[in-house]
């Protein structure tokens, strides 16, 4: 993993370089020294700016207070774990975050996304695939539909520019992918929207019979949407519909 970086990466141990304002900032965090190392020049090489911390109280303390545009966040981490550091950046941060795990089980994936995780990827990792799904998350983050920009419905009314949704004049907080998910099903008010479709604008690929990342994310999205979450229906084996009454 990363191995076919060495020859092309300065030699320095700083992993810490100083964002500037024209360049996207990510935050990493992740105890393995060395691997925040390629990773960090490898993002340089590709335009991004990155700092690195090695432990989850450094990590929490640099998601909450350090302006980035993304942050990549190892699940198993000292002092205070990914999940954990997941949870409280939740609490008060929209800022993407892609977790990275070493561990294959579905549980753990499942467990990141319901968390709050806009994507996750698995130990070990071609940095081609990381470059890529870094892009696809900053792109839904940030990409102005051509769609009409404010959408009410029901009660719920949703800003595509500003990506602010409110219920009741109450604001919702909401992930970057709940976001999307949110706005494609408002803007598709009255069609069933299948799962394929969801997964390809989210994840620029098509759902597998065991993917289940757009429900995971569905279910997280009806919680936050209580006393309407009847609002986001359910066609079996087909995908879901916005109805305009809960």
């Amino acid at each position: 993993m990363f191995a076919q970086l060495n020859s092309t990466l300065p030699a320095t141990g700083n992993t810490e370089v100083q964002a500037a304002s024209d360049r996207t900032s990510i935050v990493l965090v992740d105890d393995d020294v060395e691997l925040c190392s390629l990773v960090s020049g490898y993002l340089k090489l590709h335009g991004y700016e990155c700092r690195s911390f090695h432990d989850g109280s450094s990590g929490l303390a640099a998601v909450l207070e350090i302006r980035c545009d993304l942050v990549i966040l190892d699940l198993m981490l000292p002092v205070i774990d990914g999940f954990e550091l997941l949870r409280q950046a939740r609490r008060i941060s929209p800022v993407p975050i892609i977790m990275l795990t070493a561990r294959s089980d579905a549980e753990d994936r499942i467990g990141c996304l319901n968390t709050g995780a806009d994507d996750y990827l698995s130990k070990p990792f071609a940095p081609e695939e990381l470059l890529a799904r870094i892009s696809a998350v900053l792109r839904r983050t940030r990409q102005a539909h051509f769609s009409k920009e404010e959408v009410t419905l029901a009660g719920i009314r949703l800003n595509t520019c500003t990506r602010e949704v409110w219920m009741d004049e109450r604001a919702i907080r909401l992930t970057t992918i709940e976001f999307d998910i949110l706005d494609l099903l408002m803007h598709s008010a009255g069609r069933i929207v299948s799962r394929d479709e969801i997964a390809a604008i989210l994840n620029h690929r098509v759902a597998t019979a065991r993917e289940r990342s757009v429900d995971v994310h569905i279910c997280h999205l009806r919680r936050k949407l209580e006393p309407r979450a009847a609002l986001i229906k359910t066609v079996r084996s087909t995908g879901y519909l916005f109805g305009t009454d809960a």
